[in-house]
């Protein structure tokens, strides 16, 4: 497709709920994926720049990190830099706590389909599968004939005989 096709602002806002709701997600590798590969699509367009490094406000392990800052229009987003960035690109200290960037109103299944399209990967790409591509249509898995193969005995509270007792209290008398 046409790169005319993509507004700035709409692909920055669809990066943007896909931010959003990776914080959150359980399964999140692919949302994070995606991120990263429209933020690069979009800087070989000529639709976002690296500005520079930025110090990460709450680092892993408390060790001082930084990450590559991204402007898209009025949106600011953040990669894990590369060892060349961190050569390279100017340093520009902590973020201001008081930006934010713009609301947007978009569902999370929208934002992942312009993107998709966008950048052309697939839930396939990740190498997990994503919930969209398990049906309820596939047959169910058989899971205790393959225990009972293995003649395995099953492990468990229920399946156990209580303790004996070892004393008695006077509360048992």
């Amino acid at each position: 497709m046409a790169n005319s096709l993509y507004n700035q602002e709409q692909l920055a806002g669809a990066i943007y709920i896909i931010n959003k709701h990776a914080k959150t997600a359980p399964d999140n590798e692919f949302l994070y994926k995606l991120k990263r590969a429209a933020l690069m699509k979009m800087m070989a367009d000529g639709f976002a720049e690296k500005v520079g490094l930025q110090s990460v406000p709450n680092p892993k392990f408390s060790r001082r990190q930084s990450a590559v800052l991204i402007t898209c229009g009025e949106f600011h987003f953040h990669l894990p830099p590369t060892r060349d960035e961190i050569k390279t690109l100017p340093h520009l200290g902590e973020p201001d706590p008081d930006y934010r960037n713009p609301k947007v109103r978009l569902g999370l299944k929208a934002a992942k389909h312009l993107l998709q399209e966008y950048t052309g990967l697939t839930p396939g790409d990740s190498g997990r599968t994503s919930p969209d591509s398990q049906s309820g249509n596939s047959p169910a898995r058989d899971l205790s004939s393959r225990n009972e193969s293995k003649n395995f005995p099953v492990a468990g509270r229920r399946n156990q005989k209580p303790a004996p007792p070892r004393h008695r209290s006077w509360f048992d008398q």
